[in-house]
């Protein structure tokens, strides 16, 4: 971007200027992140906008990575068995049932998606019901 808003050129169009407000801003809104964290970006990579996006894209990979779990990785297994206060073997079979989303899992094995589904269910049942005895 330019030094000022009303001038267009390519002089700094690739290269992330913090001193100037509407860059920080135009920079926040197009990355989806807040200034920040955006000045936090430049502050480890550098004012290149490529190597800011490419480290904001890696962070957010890096998050939704640690969200999920591993059952490949022994460590994992044993960090989240614990977490939760089950054996490894309950969490292996939570994950199958729910998948690797530490969150669906922690809410299967605290009984509230178990009892969700359950519920869920029984609702679909008795719709059914109605259903058939409506058409008769």
């Amino acid at each position: 971007m330019a030094d000022s808003p009303a001038k267009r050129g390519k002089a700094d169009r690739a290269l992330i200027a913090l001193s100037q407000p509407h860059e920080v801003k135009y920079w926040s809104k197009k990355f989806k992140v807040t200034p920040a964290k955006l000045k936090a970006a430049v502050k480890k990579v550098g004012h290149s906008s490529k190597k800011v996006e490419a480290y904001l894209k890696l962070l957010k990979h890096k998050a939704r990575d640690r969200a999920l779990i591993s059952l490949t990785q022994a460590y994992e297994v044993a960090y989240w068995a614990k977490k939760f206060k089950v054996t490894p073997a309950k969490l292996k079979a939570a994950v199958a049932v729910v998948g690797r989303s530490s969150r669906n899992v922690g809410a299967y094995l605290m009984g509230g998606m178990g009892a969700l589904k359950m519920k869920k269910k029984k609702k679909s049942k008795a719709k059914k019901r109605k259903t058939k005895t409506k058409r008769k």
